[in-house]
């Protein structure tokens, strides 16, 4: 019979987690505190759980939830015109400097395998500097939009490069970009039958009749897409996160409601990824870090800030590019840093490297320990950069002439 002890108390951390945050007044983000705890009643502290059947089913759902959210973030509207080409520009200049580095570390025998790394460095953590950005009041403003943007195209192209170069199953490049294609064939065929559905007006009928009863309609179509894109993914020999991943992004694509026929639904999503599945991945993370290597290994700790520069150059560096559609020099900079802020691709990444063998255990803890640092340091220092509710007066347009966003 299985024992539920372990997942249990990884429920009491994730409900317990917020609560930490909001009665201390600790300015980091939640999953920074999630994957501590999860460090601290794991096996390497206190022993309390370990990872289980059960919390490795609830933390591989978790994961899901999280690239589906994250998919559902993407805002299509928002890569078009010069804002998809300066952002587009300033990811392949990140990907180049993350090759450099990547082979740089490899010749200095830091890493096994450069470009894993330079995907990993490559990345953008959107559902983190996300919700930084709204509740800095920064998602409503020009810049704001070229920020989100250009973190939009940090996930994406990561997640892709990772399923198509580090695939468990993969056979050679060709072949994996080869069903990489036919995959997401399959699945611009299933959004069409989905929108053919969403233009019959009875099926329509039902599933608003249905949305807010027990059925919950959308929320089971949204999990029965996550799942059957995640395990189609499986199937073409890709990895499941990009199905997910797809999942959303489907979702995001298709579901406009513009009708505010069910306003509700992206909410309904979050509550029950964030509120239930999304902190069993992050607090298990944090049950699997082997932390002693970092103290046992100096070695180990001499790389998290190596891999910490790393990522505050890769990613902050091509934000210059932005400076034609900042109203301000230091918007840039502020961009830099959110772009450095990067946590879920450094732990999704890490572990298959660690799993195919091409990331050492000790490398792996300094990535995430690296991924850690740059979610409580970065976002601390760039909302204030990018000017927000909390700075103040904004200048007159005599003091500091503005530079619209253009889309054409």
């Amino acid at each position: 019979m299985l024992s539920l002890t372990s997942a249990a108390v990884v429920a009491a951390v994730a409900l317990l987690a917020p609560l930490a945050v909001r009665l201390t007044g600790l300015r980091v983000p939640e999953i920074v505190v999630q994957i501590l705890l999860g460090i601290l009643i794991g096996p390497q502290v206190l022993g309390w759980a370990h990872a289980d059947a059960p919390v490795e089913v609830l933390a591989v759902i978790g994961l899901a939830f999280l690239l589906l959210l994250a998919g559902l973030e993407i805002d299509f509207d928002r890569l078009r015109g010069r804002v998809l080409g300066l952002t587009s520009a300033a990811f392949a200049v990140s990907f180049a400097l993350a090759v450099v580095i990547g082979f740089v570390l490899g010749a200095a025998g830091l890493v096994r395998s450069p470009l894993l790394i330079a995907v990993i460095l490559s990345a953008t953590g959107l559902g983190i500097i996300l919700p930084i950005l709204k509740d800095s009041g920064q998602t409503e403003t020009a810049f704001g939009q070229v920020v989100v943007a250009g973190a939009s195209i940090a996930e994406v192209v990561p997640i892709v490069l990772l399923s198509v170069l580090f695939s468990g199953d993969a056979s050679g490049v060709v072949s994996q970009v080869a069903l990489l294609v036919a995959f997401l064939g399959l699945v611009a065929a299933v959004g069409l039958l989905i929108l053919g559905f969403e233009r019959s007006s009875r099926i329509s009928s039902a599933l608003v009749a249905l949305q807010d009863t027990t059925a919950e309609i959308r929320i089971r179509g949204a999990l029965a897409l996550l799942m059957v894109f995640a395990a189609l993914s499986t199937a073409f020999g890709l990895e499941a996160i990009l199905g997910a991943f797809l999942a959303g992004a489907t979702l995001k694509l298709l579901d406009r409601d513009r009708a505010m026929t069910h306003s509700t639904f992206h909410g309904k999503l979050q509550a029950v990824g964030f509120g239930a599945f999304v902190p069993f991945f992050f607090v298990s993370t944090g049950m699997s870090l082997d932390v002693r290597s970092l103290v046992d290994d100096p070695a180990t700790l001499v790389r998290v800030p190596i891999f910490l520069g790393a990522l505050l150059l890769v990613r902050a560096l091509p934000a210059a590019l932005y400076t034609p559609l900042a109203q301000r020099r230091r918007q840039v900079l502020g961009a830099g840093l959110l772009q450095a802020t990067s946590l879920s691709i450094p732990v999704v990444a890490g572990a298959i490297g660690v799993q195919l063998g091409v990331i050492a255990p000790g490398n792996y803890v300094a990535l995430v320990a690296a991924g850690l640092l740059s979610v409580v340091l970065f976002p601390l220092l760039a909302v204030p950069l990018l000017g927000g509710t909390d700075e103040g007066p904004q200048p007159t347009d005599a003091e500091d002439p503005p530079r619209p966003v253009e889309d054409r």
